[in-house]
């Protein structure tokens, strides 16, 4: 078989898990598991953190029948809401919460015939301007839904737009915004991401939704996961296909975009672009071979990818190669890539294998 596989250690998602509830003593936490749990293996996920969760949240119905399907009971929250009204009746036989992030979504939830009535979370803008209700709208909307037999419990929701950029002033500003809507009745609340979470105490209200943290991830460009004391759920590791000398002024990969300054040894790795490795890389970005840093040189092609392994002569066909995880951070590749961890792990492709440790 092609050797390369994503190995994802289930007890260290647990750990990461442990982590964001000792940041909030008392507080519940819904486990985000959207996108295939970040690349993870959403069934998997779920299964490992089903007796300790509290709850988890996904993007997409089609996600929460996932999660339903190995996890009967948890509380499972839809990040978007229903995007058609016909979705509310399937949302409540599965025993969802909702987002209700606009007047749309609040009109539709009102006319629904529901088996069973609904968590609903308001969500309040609060200067992301990417979804949710005005404050007054959402004043308004507390007013007409509260009560309703379509609704069990009636609760709060708002995103943070750079809760990742500590000390930051619109953080601040979302938090007095939201803080501001608590004179209304609301059963729960929440507010904190990752970034919050572990940063912002003021944020941490009844719910939080550990997201990136769980799988070892800083959300953070300051402070490392290490710091945080969040541990790498994925390893991601391939081997050398082959080795080759290649002398100065020789070109390696498509377009000649690397020369070689120097007499190299260049190793070809059974990993590309089509496994979700960022094709964008540029030469330099580190990948770890026999436990040492070794640059990435020329252009990712679709299944393979080529690094310089002339600081390392041992190096040989057959070798393993880590291209992310417990030796080489994901946010360091991610930096070098100049994108970030959380798209990373997410594109892992599905035609990589999962191997999982400590299920």
């Amino acid at each position: 078989m092609r050797p390369l596989v994503a190995t994802i250690d289930l007890s260290v998602i647990r750990h990461n898990y442990a982590v964001a509830k000792r940041c909030a003593p008392g507080r519940q936490a819904f486990a985000v598991v959207k996108a295939n749990a970040y690349g993870h293996g959403v069934g998997e996920v779920v299964g490992a953190l089903a007796d300790v969760a509290d709850g988890f949240a996904v993007a997409c119905l089609e996600e929460a029948v996932e999660v339903r399907g190995v996890h009967g009971e948890a509380r499972v929250l839809l990040l978007e809401g229903c995007f058609d009204a016909a979705e509310y009746p399937l949302a409540a036989r599965l025993g969802l919460d909702v987002v209700v992030h606009s007047e749309r979504q609040a009109e539709q939830l009102l006319a629904a015939k529901l088996e069973r009535p609904l968590n609903c979370w308001l969500k309040v803008d609060t200067l992301m301007h990417r979804l949710g209700l005005s404050s007054p709208a959402v004043r308004a909307w507390h007013q007409r839904l509260h009560g309703a037999a379509q609704i069990a419990e009636l609760n709060l929701l708002s995103h943070f737009a750079c809760a990742d950029e500590r000390g930051s002033e619109a953080s601040e500003q979302q938090l007095e915004q939201f803080l501001d809507l608590l004179d209304l009745n609301f059963d729960q609340r929440s507010l904190a991401n990752s970034a919050a979470i572990l940063t912002i105490p003021a944020a941490h209200m009844d719910w939080l939704r550990p997201g990136i943290m769980l799988y070892g991830a800083t959300p953070f460009a300051d402070l490392s996961a290490a710091e945080l004391g969040l541990k790498p759920a994925m390893d991601l590791t391939a081997r050398l296909i082959a080795c080759r000398d290649v002398a100065i002024g020789e070109s390696v990969g498509y377009g000649q975009s690397w020369r070689a300054a120097r007499p190299s040894r260049i190793g070809t790795v059974s990993c590309g672009y089509a496994d979700g490795y960022p094709r964008h890389a540029p030469s330099g970005t580190p990948v770890l071979v026999s436990g040492q840093r070794v640059p990435l040189v020329g252009r990712v092609s679709m299944d393979m990818l080529t690094v310089d392994l002339t600081d390392v002569p041992a190096a040989q066909v057959g070798d393993e190669v880590q291209l992310w995880g417990s030796g080489l951070p994901v946010d360091d590749v991610a930096r070098a890539a100049g994108t970030i961890g959380y798209e990373l792990l997410s594109k892992v492709t599905s035609r990589v294998p999962r191997h999982y440790r400590n299920a």
